[in-house]
């Protein structure tokens, strides 16, 4: 049983999602019974919660808990009750330290938790300054995950050219995809080289318009920190490039963009790699308040 209340830091419905795919063998039930959470916030709390469950297993056989309040709650039930690990002897943990600090316990945390909890660092900016290079470079550094843009892929994939909404829709999606599967295998930040907004920015610029759900999407979806790579390095020439001659305009579009949308964002500046590394690596870790292990 999954049991839920409104008010909760993490979302019932979510929990309840997590759970079925960790255990499909199981048959996970979801309560969203709004009843007391501890012995003293009721008078009638045993009974309250021998309803909510009887309700939905008629007869349970066993209980099992990690709690004290476990031998009453099966004696109410009148069901075996089965203890594990009460002092956390095997693994020094409760689901109240890791909501606290997800991260100090990252290893316990199964894969679509971990996607939850990871950090997102997005990686924006005009073309040929660095992004992808930084994206990998980090990803490497924090011993992470990064997501490719998926523009690229789609061009390579036999799609010689960008010129339809349905191309930015199907791009988006991709985007989408890639990122999400990444985050469940992430080391607690993932990098993502661009994002639904930049999709469209491009998309206005080379079409005049936005498929309206990728608009929404772009506002919908949040990262905690993006990285605005600068203007400040040469221009190398790629066949998926076209705006060599405009990329202080495209920069300006991004600024506007992100200040329109009140996202705070980190300029990434520095005429070598290793100097812009350097810079993110710094804004990284102030996420983690410099606790996030890197290498050099």
């Amino acid at each position: 049983m999954v049991c839920s209340l409104p008010d909760e830091p993490v979302p019932g419905e979510l929990r309840y999602n997590w759970m079925k795919e960790l255990y499909p063998e199981l048959d996970i039930i979801w309560s969203t019974d709004e009843v007391p959470s501890n012995p003293w916030e009721h008078p009638d709390f045993w009974n309250i919660w021998k309803s909510t469950i009887l309700a939905r297993v008629p007869k349970p056989d066993v209980l099992f808990s990690s709690e004290k309040y476990g031998d009453e709650l099966s004696r109410v039930l009148g069901c075996k009750h089965v203890c594990v690990d009460l002092q956390r002897e095997k693994y020094h943990i409760s689901g109240t330290k890791v909501r606290a600090d997800p991260y100090a316990w990252w290893e316990l945390i199964p894969p679509p938790v971990r996607a939850y909890y990871a950090r997102r660092v997005c990686i924006v900016g005009s073309e040929s300054t660095g992004k992808t290079t930084l994206a990998a470079a980090l990803a490497k550094r924090f011993a992470t995950e990064w997501v490719p843009e998926y523009a690229i892929e789609y061009l390579r994939n036999g799609n010689s050219d960008i010129h339809t909404l349905s191309d930015f829709e199907n791009i988006a999606r991709g985007q989408l995809a890639s990122e999400d599967a990444k985050a469940r295998t992430a080391n607690r930040v993932l990098f993502c080289d661009t994002d639904l907004m930049t999709t469209s920015i491009w998309s206005r610029h080379y079409l005049g318009s936005c498929p309206e759900w990728v608009q929404n999407e772009s506002m919908a979806r949040k990262y905690d920190l993006y990285l605005l790579t600068d203007i400040d390095i040469p221009w190398v020439e790629s066949r998926w490039r076209d705006c060599g001659d405009r990329r202080k305009e495209i920069h300006d579009r991004f600024v506007k963009e992100l200040t329109v949308r009140n996202i705070k964002f980190v300029t990434i500046q520095g005429t070598t790699p290793e100097e812009r590394l350097d810079k993110a690596s710094e804004a990284v870790r102030a996420l983690f308040n410099g606790k996030l292990p890197c290498s050099k």
